[in-house]
């Protein structure tokens, strides 16, 4: 493959009119959408509309007017789409830190078992989180390597806790089967989507998913702490409590009444008022894919990282691909590893390649789909094979800067 190569696949690229819909630099290569997604650019327009129309004018009417007050149902319906579910099961708002904590606290005096499992290299948020409600309902949260996590399922496991795609290799765990798996085993399954929505094709429905949580700000663009999203499936959601029983989680919010009643499915576990600002800026994102197949989502993924893994490869053999090489296998970014890795990647950036650094060896690349070219992809290799072969890495400025988030 030559430059010539990738170029003749941006033209044939079915996704490849959506790049326009975002703001990029010219001259940069942005392989950080995994961290933060781009601007789109009909995002700013949107808050500005939001900001000095609705608010500015319309003041408290907007809630009405403007449609503030169901927004959050018209942000859910984007993303259920994206995530195979239905909109009354998936409820917008809060971190997705505070969204997993809510998810656990309510599911877990219902399950039998006495474990919560999960894989010992997952998010250390979600780590955190999971021994701490594991340990307010009387269970212990249970961490193995990965290879050992469908072996160590059995009748004392109540949940399994995974993240979906590795926030650092990128590998991808074969979620129905897995879902199956702990499913025979007595135990529900939550998934973390953080590096997978909008990225590589979600079906919550067909995985037999039980809970989910995910951003986003990564690869659903909705800008820096954007609201997180929680799944429950619906049957499950009306057994169960929101342990945080605010009033917009009430069955009638403006009833008022002393008494707690919970809303039907997801939206029970609202807390308080949303925040209209971040939620317009989620929603005027999440429009850029009314009209995307997530099929061609998920076939651009592998294209983009099969690509960059081959020129990796060919050109730049010093950086050893931790990521698996199967396309099926990983997600839509792609991990190197080398002993200077952070002072590579500080090169990189000053050569206008934006990726990232993980500890302790790790340059991570993230393809987003919706905006990366395939000759991005080209150009990024040759100026991070340009990097290792001259040892412009070598340099102290490089190895004292803070590292990238």
């Amino acid at each position: 493959m030559d430059r010539a190569g990738a170029a003749a696949l941006d033209e044939t690229d079915p996704l490849a009119g959506l790049r326009d819909h975002f703001e990029l630099p010219d001259g940069l290569i942005y392989l950080d959408g995994n961290s933060l997604g781009p601007l789109p650019r009909s995002v700013a327009a949107r808050l500005r509309r939001v900001i000095d129309e609705e608010w500015g004018e319309g003041l408290i009417g907007s809630w009405n007017e403007a449609g503030w007050i169901d927004l959050t149902d018209r942000v859910a319906e984007r993303l259920a789409r994206l995530l195979g579910a239905d909109p009354g099961e998936v409820k917008v708002g809060d971190s997705t830190t505070v969204n997993l904590s809510i998810s656990l606290d309510a599911v877990l005096p219902h399950v039998a078992g006495g474990v919560v499992l999960t894989e010992a290299g997952n998010f250390p948020t979600d780590l955190y989180v999971a021994e701490a409600a594991a340990a307010r309902h009387g269970k212990q949260l249970v961490r193995v390597p990965k290879g050992e996590v469908l072996s160590r399922l059995g009748p004392d496991v109540g949940l399994l806790l995974l993240t979906h795609v590795d926030y650092r290799t990128a590998e991808r765990w074969d979620a129905p089967a897995v879902t199956t798996a702990a499913h025979a085993a007595g135990a529900l399954v939550c998934w973390d989507l953080a590096h997978s929505a909008g990225a590589v094709e979600v079906d919550l429905h067909a995985w037999g998913a039980d809970l989910a949580i995910g951003c986003t700000y990564k690869y659903l663009n909705g800008g820096p702490g954007a609201p997180a999203y929680l799944y429950m499936r619906a049957d499950l959601a009306d057994d169960v409590a929101p342990p945080i029983p605010g009033w917009w989680g009430h069955a009638d919010p403006f009833g008022f009444s002393p008494s707690y009643r919970p809303a039907p499915g997801a939206d029970r576990f609202m807390i308080g008022t949303p925040p209209i600002l971040a939620l317009a800026a989620v929603d005027e994102a999440l429009a850029v894919f009314d009209d995307v197949d997530v099929a061609h989502v998920e076939a651009k993924a592998r294209a983009l990282t099969d690509l960059f893994v081959e020129l990796v490869d060919t050109h730049a053999a010093e950086a050893v691909v931790l990521s698996p090489r199967a396309a099926g296998l990983r997600g839509a970014h792609v991990l190197l590893g080398h002993p200077d890795a952070y002072s590579v990647v500080q090169a990189l950036i000053d050569r206008g390649v934006v990726g990232d650094f993980r500890p302790p060896d790790g340059m991570r690349f993230g393809l987003a789909p919706l905006t990366t070219r395939f000759v991005d992809v080209w150009d990024a290799v040759q100026a991070l094979s340009d990097v290792l072969l001259t040892g412009a890495f070598d340099e102290p400025a490089y190895r004292r800067r803070k590292p990238v988030v």
